[in-house]
Formats: structure tokens, sequence, C-alpha cells
């Protein structure tokens, strides 16, 4: 389960400027938090459901942008040009037809690391709760698989088994109940680093279809109940500095339990 950390309390200066100076003050401050603010917290700010970061600047996008973005980068991946992949039509994957993208959007897509990255603002679900089937994955985290390996290829995948895996994982771990997926982008370079961050948004555009609740990647999380916060830093059980406990060469995706 991704760790929170919590934000640093703002400390306030010493001293009583006079008026004009503290309206000045205030103002460049307030310029300031915008310009630094988070990607999660400007979408939140900007009512935007999706944004990505373009050249340095928020770009705001809609879902269905979100999820056509993010559906290119991934042909970029399998070696095909941009458009629809071979017997596919423009929306196949849950992509709306026709979808128009700012100059960037895809490149910024393929490109993005944590401050970066696509991030989206999602409701969670309430769904049902579910057993296991005989690949040890609910039907909810075996629906995630098949769409990943559908966009994706048959890509290296692992934190399950027939019959259900007991060890190896966290205390609590989703993966021993059968709603969690790895996907490996091994060994740990900025060529994996960048494939994995396309897989880990194309999993936010699509996390309420696919009723994900955590897609954890190279020292980050993004949460459904936290979602308008976006991309948060993930700390490994214990502080390690293990890749495979910080989740740099594996994108770590699992579903809602349900209630």
């Amino acid at each position: 389960m991704p760790q929170r950390t919590s934000s640093a309390p703002v400390t306030g200066a010493r001293g009583r400027p006079g008026v004009g100076v503290l309206v000045l003050v205030v103002a460049l401050v307030g310029a300031t938090v915008v310009a630094w603010r988070p990607v999660g917290d400007w979408v939140r700010a900007a009512g935007a459901p999706c944004a990505v970061v373009v050249d340095g600047a928020p770009v705001p996008l809609s879902h269905d942008q979100a999820r056509a973005a993010t559906a290119e980068a991934a042909r970029g991946l399998r070696g095909q040009d941009a458009g629809p992949a071979e017997g596919e039509s423009p929306g196949d994957g849950g992509e709306a037809p026709e979808v128009e993208l700012a100059a960037g959007v895809v490149e910024a897509v393929r490109s993005a690391r944590a401050d970066t990255a696509l991030t989206c603002r999602v409701s969670a679900a309430e769904p049902a709760p579910e057993e296991t089937t005989g690949s040890g994955l609910t039907p909810r985290a075996q629906e995630v698989l098949d769409a990943v390996r559908a966009e994706f290829g048959e890509v290296p995948v692992g934190g399950f088994a027939p019959g259900g895996v007991g060890s190896g994982h966290g205390e609590e771990s989703t993966h021993y109940d059968g709603r969690a997926v790895d996907v490996f982008f091994r060994p740990v370079t900025e060529e994996n680093l960048d494939d994995g961050w396309v897989l880990s948004q194309w999993l936010v555009a699509r996390a309420d279809v696919l009723t994900v609740q955590y897609v954890i990647f190279d020292d980050h999380f993004w949460g459904v109940r936290g979602s308008g916060r976006g991309w948060q830093d993930y700390r490994a059980p214990g502080g390690s500095d293990d890749p495979v406990l910080r989740h740099r060469d594996h994108v770590h995706v699992d579903v809602l339990r349900g209630e």
C-alpha cells in the first residue's frame, strides 16, 4: 500500500510591511505558487478532469483526450506510426473517435516523469466484491491485464498465479487477493522508464472504466481516492533502495476491492 508523505507547513515571515508592499508580496507569492503548483493541484484548481505538462505548462485535457493521447503514445511503443493500429478504429480501447489534441501532448506523454506526467481526477467507484478466477486474478484485475495486453502486446507480467500468491509482497498486499498485476520494464534504463511512464499514464487515463485503485511506478503513485492530488511520492518499505520495492523496474496496478 502506498505511503503518503505530508507537506511541510508554511511559516510566516517576521515584520509588518506596509500595505502596498504587502499587496505586492502577496501577488508575487501567488504567482509563484501557480507557477510551481503540482499538476494534480492545478487540475483540481482549473476544473479540468485531466492534464499533462507540455513545455513547462499544464495543458487541460478531457478524459477522451487523455485516453486518445496515451493510446497514441502506446502505439509508439510497439513500433507503429501515429493513428489507430491495424484492425482498430479510432474509438477502440475507450478513445473517442476524432479527438483533437494540442501540439506536443503525445510527445509529453512519451517523455513524462512524475512532475510532468498526465493525471486525472476520478471518482472512486463502488463495485461489488469479487472472487478470484482460475488465473488467480479477480475478473476486474483480469480485465486490466487483458486491456494492457491488447494495447501493449505480450509484455512481461507477474504478481499473480493460478491458485493465488501468498508471499513475496508486503503485508496486506493487493496481490494476495488477486487484485494486482505487475508489468515489468527491466533493466532500469531511461528508455524503460519512458515506457513504464507511458503505461502508467495510460492506466490513469482509464482508471474510471477499469476500476483502478492504485498505479505505482518509479518512486511515485497515483490513487483514485486521492486523484485530485495527482502523482505523489512513494516511499518503499523501510526506506529501501531496492529498485523492485521502489517500483523502478515495474508498474504495479491494482483494482478496487468492492463493498
